[in-house]
């Protein structure tokens, strides 16, 4: 059977890591839109890679198990690229919390039943994960195990607790980092390997949204106070991705990877630390 790559999101750094990782295999790219689906599709087709595409909803259980059904009936799921998602200035919190969070959780436990003997993932979380307050070790547990269609039902998570957006994303990219942690058991009973990685901003197209939106003076000076002084491109997310996914990265799983520049380090220890 064929090897299959599974891109969930078919953005700038989705497509970037499946250059990486797909040479040789079949890559299924899945978005919410199927325009973006195709474009990224014909883009990775006119350099040489064997493509197929699919419409999912990550916020439906049935279509994210319609996804699933599809990428196998391709062939052998060895690798998963989770990079969907939406931003504090794309939605609401609810939306948020349903896509970002719920949405993440439930690829992992789908693909988990599904990934072949030496298959591996990444789920694109994100540096505002880091940011986030710590939470108590009882939230951190009912994230990391709440059974999928339970999480959003969790106290913490409710209007009253949750009343705007950057807190949604933040306790949604925090609990991607936990679900990673907690389904890297389940996966590796299969032989597989999972892991995360914490971008702070990638220039895409989304990230310039962000740029010039209403949070744009706020993400600017992130950039000119962090140590790397500069962005990150999609390129870079990708090879550390190619690393985790691939052998040189077998002894890794259940791990987050944050790679911000230092704006997290920034944030704490430094200039952009909160007044």
């Amino acid at each position: 059977m064929s090897d299959v790559v599974v891109l969930i999101g078919a953005g700038s750094i989705g497509q970037a890591i499946a250059r990486r990782v797909g040479t040789g295999k079949q890559i299924l790219l899945a978005d919410l839109h199927q325009a973006n689906a195709d474009a990224a599709a014909e883009i990775l087709k006119a350099a040489g890679y064997k493509t197929h595409t699919a419409v999912v909803d990550i916020s439906s259980r049935a279509s994210v198990q319609s996804l699933v059904d599809r990428a196998t009936s391709i062939g052998e799921v060895t690798q998963v690229i989770h990079s969907a998602g939406v931003s504090p200035s794309q939605a609401p919190v609810s939306a948020i919390l349903k896509v970002d969070l719920y949405g993440t959780a439930l690829l992992l436990e789908l693909f988990g039943h599904v990934v072949s003997r030496g298959g591996s993932a990444v789920v694109i979380a994100s540096q505002s994960g880091h940011r986030l307050p710590a939470l108590s070790p009882e939230q951190d547990r009912a994230l990391a195990l709440t059974p999928t269609e339970e999480l959003l039902d969790l106290s913490f998570l409710q209007p009253d607790s949750v009343k705007d957006t950057l807190h949604a994303y933040q306790l949604s990219k925090r609990a991607n980092v936990l679900r990673v942690m907690s389904e890297a058991v389940r996966w590796g009973r299969r032989g597989a390997r999972v892991n995360a990685i914490s971008p702070g901003i990638i220039i895409t197209p989304l990230a310039r949204d962000e740029l010039t939106g209403p949070r744009g003076e706020g993400y600017r000076r992130m950039i000119d106070l962090s140590p790397c002084g500069r962005a990150g491109t999609p390129d870079e997310v990708a090879n550390l991705a190619a690393l985790l996914m691939g052998p040189d990265g077998a002894f890794i799983s259940g791990s987050d990877f944050l790679m911000d520049g230092g704006v997290t380090s920034s944030y704490f220890f430094g200039d952009l630390q909160p007044r």
